[in-house]
């Protein structure tokens, strides 16, 4: 990741007050906290995500490699995972295929969150079951309304 999509990412954390906000009011009671699993091999990344999504009310977990995502979700499946693509050990395509391919978890959103933003990563990523797709640098508005669309209906 370039230092400038690292900018970029960073710039969008600080949230207006209006913002904040808004994502409290809407914060879900915590006897129905949505989960939601988010795996990326660059920390930075992680944290960039796991703020705004815990100041919207959501249980955030991690995973830094593909292993882990795996073993993650089989101990406590999540409503939704943000995946990334290129990761160690195992990547984000193969991920989504063991989840999408096994009935205890092939209903869980996937949000496929990478710095591949070519057409054959997409159509890679609609093959293994991958729900959406955004391209890194992202916009964390974006990223929220993603995530808002498959867990708040």
């Amino acid at each position: 990741m370039t230092i400038e999509a690292v900018q970029e990412i960073a710039e969008n954390v600080d949230l207006s007050f209006e913002q904040e906000l808004r994502l409290v009011q809407e914060k879900p009671s915590k006897a129905i906290r949505k989960r939601v699993l988010v795996v990326d091999d660059d920390p930075l990344v992680v944290k960039v995500l796991r703020t705004p999504l815990e100041r919207a009310g959501f249980a955030v977990n991690t995973a830094c490699h593909g292993l882990e995502a795996l073993q993650k979700v089989k101990q406590a499946p999540p409503d939704l995972i943000i995946l990334d693509i290129l990761m160690p050990l195992l990547d984000g395509f193969k991920v989504a295929r063991f989840l999408k391919f096994d009935k205890r978890f092939k209903d869980i959103p996937i949000v496929v969150l990478t710095s591949r933003a070519t057409e054959g990563e997409r159509e890679m990523g609609k093959q293994v079951g991958a729900n959406e797709f955004l391209f890194k640098p992202f916009r964390l508005p974006q990223v929220m309304a993603m995530v808002q669309k498959y867990l708040n209906n």
